[in-house]
């Protein structure tokens, strides 16, 4: 039986762990193209939000939805408002900050909480202004989503005097939120699970929970205040589809609303940790180090992916920018590509490595909204521009009632491209026009040329002869079986063709089997589990790269032509005469090192640990 749990999945028991959690859900979006703030471009959201209820889920009680969420750019009429009767001035707009908090329901474990938290903001540079209690509603919600209710309130904040601009000002929240996580983290009290900061800006608001599309509303009430004003909302209902609903984890997050799966979120996550330590920002200064970790455990693929790409934002780079980096298109195969966005991409993944999945996501600062999807468009959206200068973006058609004489456009988001809205510009930006500006911001190609390094262009190695004698040996030893040398590797090597069988396998997993598995058998490779074909890479050559690149990283913030200098492989199958060249790099900005990956067999299994 599963252990309770407060915020988030239960802990790792039995068969269960956390790091498995995906979802699919409905994600969708209204902005104004001239930025023109009004109540009706958040009724429009609403409305959009209950249309995608059926992309949501619930648990045995009906009424305890997977989660549901908006977010606005700030509603400054609103808030100065609401702030002005609990005696707090605001300053103008934009020289403060305001967040949602999850606080603990003991009010002494919350008082204790909100005191850490002003402590961090002063110790900032900044103005702590006051605390608002969100009214809330939870009459209609589920037995256990209100047993896992937090304490919902607002902070606000003002601008210190030691920060510049608005930009500055934005990262500093960004710090204090981080050094909050880090703070509640160290702590130990009962609920600690609760506390969570769902937004800290000075641009965008956020409302969620643990509910249903048509419970937002009535849960929180600010919503319906004719006030509350934005020129775009972003907005998501979550289908949990084999993970555990919980407050913290229903979107939007920070910067994105996400429909689908990271099927690389784990190399992704360790490869961001392992890059920390390389990371300096000279637009961070030595603020760098209070945001680290990037992310933490127990966060789902989505709350990773936004807090990987706030880190990259809040670094220097535009959004569309951070975005690119972390879905590019594919480029390998590209065969009408410009040289020069082939050498954008080519050069950053060289950074970073893609983050994989099929996925609709939808992203904001506040300023600019728009969505991508993934290179092989598994997760499709569309959008409608109507002629009013409205634009409505979904995970399906329908989810607002247009008048067809209104509709300038109709079209659907396309594997790879990103679609744009500026409201500061006023206008939808060309997918080509924002790469192209990108891709010409850097001499990227002359950086490839100079750096970069194929394998194949590596001398050629002497190899050890092969030895013949000792092959059944070695394959007894590597847990080949007559099944593999006969039906799988036989017509391979012998005729060049895939062998063709039954699909899936009835051998017993290596963690469940009491017979003697090689090491590498314990490995599976995660897969999405929902309505997503398998992908051949030489038949589906266009959107599909087995590409890497090999080598010392560098800062992962600061761009730079020695980020490159590594050694391309085109392909992760090598070929013995391969394996030489990299065993034995004959080149002055490489040196390889073999490690030995045998152990005393008398020591056991904790024989390996020191390896």
């Amino acid at each position: 039986m599963m252990e309770p749990h407060e915020l988030g999945p239960p802990p790792a028991q039995g068969l269960y762990d956390p790091r498995h959690e995906h979802d699919a859900c409905g994600v969708g979006f209204v902005v104004d193209i001239k930025g023109r703030k009004s109540h009706a471009i958040v009724r429009q959201a609403l409305q959009v939000l209950i249309n995608l209820l059926h992309r949501g889920a619930c648990g045995c009680e009906p009424n305890t939805g997977d989660g549901a969420g908006i977010l606005l750019q700030m509603p400054d009429k609103f808030l100065r408002k609401a702030c002005a009767r609990l005696g707090i001035t605001l300053p103008a707009a934009t020289e403060y900050g305001a967040g949602l908090v999850f606080l603990p329901r003991d009010f002494l474990q919350r008082d204790k909480v909100q005191a850490l938290i002003q402590t961090i903001v002063v110790e900032e540079g900044q103005r702590f202004l006051g605390w608002r209690d969100v009214p809330t509603d939870d009459r209609h919600l589920g037995a256990t989503a209100r047993s896992v209710e937090p304490n919902i309130k607002q902070m606000f904040i003002g601008r210190g005097p030691g920060v510049s601009d608005h930009a500055h000002f934005e990262r500093k929240l960004y710090v204090v939120r981080k050094r909050i996580e880090n703070a509640v983290a160290a702590m130990d009290f009962a609920e600690k699970k609760l506390v969570y900061v769902p937004s800290l800006s000075s641009n965008t608001l956020i409302y969620k929970g643990m509910l249903s599309a048509d419970q937002i509303e009535g849960m929180f009430p600010d919503l319906t205040d004719r006030d509350v004003e934005s020129a775009l909302a972003l907005v998501h209902q979550r289908f949990s589809t084999n993970t555990f609903p919980s407050w913290p984890l229903a979107h939007p997050y920070r910067y994105v609303a996400h429909n689908g799966e990271i099927n690389t979120l784990r190399g992704n996550i360790n490869w961001m940790r392992a890059r920390e330590a390389l990371c300096q920002s000279g637009v961070l200064g030595d603020d760098l180090a209070k945001v680290f970790p990037v992310t933490r455990e127990g966060l789902s693929d989505s709350a990773t992916f936004d807090n990987v790409l706030e880190f990259l934002v809040m670094s220097g780079r535009s959004l569309p920018h951070a975005i690119l980096m972390m879905i590019p298109e594919p480029w390998q195969n590209h065969e009408s590509m410009s040289p020069e966005r082939r050498a954008f991409y080519e050069y950053h993944a060289s950074l970073m490595e893609p983050w994989d999945g099929p996925a609709s996501i939808a992203f904001t600062d506040g300023t600019v909204i728009g969505a991508v999807l993934d290179r092989n468009g598994l997760r499709p959206s569309r959008y409608y521009v109507t002629k009013d200068d409205l634009v409505i973006m979904a995970s399906e058609v329908g989810v607002l009632d247009i008048a067809p004489e209104n509709v300038l456009t109709k079209g659907r988001l396309h594997p790879g491209r990103i679609f744009l809205v500026d409201t500061a510009q006023g206008r939808i930006i060309a997918d080509e026009e924002i790469k192209a500006q990108l891709a010409a911001e850097k001499p990227y190609g002359a950086w490839l040329r100079e750096n970069l390094v194929r394998l194949e262009d590596l001398p050629a190695q002497p190899m050890a002869e092969a030895d013949h004698e000792t092959v059944l040996t070695r394959q007894i030893a590597f847990g080949y079986t007559h099944e593999d040398v006969r039906l799988l590797l036989g017509p391979m090597a012998k005729n060049g063709e895939e062998p063709i069988g039954s699909m899936g396998t009835d051998t017993a997993l290596a963690v469940l089997s009491d017979r003697p598995r090689p090491l590498y058998d314990y490995f599976k490779q995660l897969f999405a589990q929902v309505t997503n074909p398998p992908l051949d890479q030489i038949r589906e050559e266009l959107v599909t790269s087995m590409e890497s690149t090999v080598g010392p990283e560098r800062n992962l913030l600061e761009p730079e032509p020695e980020s490159c200098r590594q050694i391309n492989l085109t392909d992760p199958v090598l070929s013995n005469e391969d394996v030489a060249k990299l065993r034995h790099v004959a080149h002055p900005w490489f040196k390889a090192t073999t490690l030995p990956m045998l152990f005393s067999i008398a020591d056991g299994a904790p024989g390996l640990e020191p390896t």
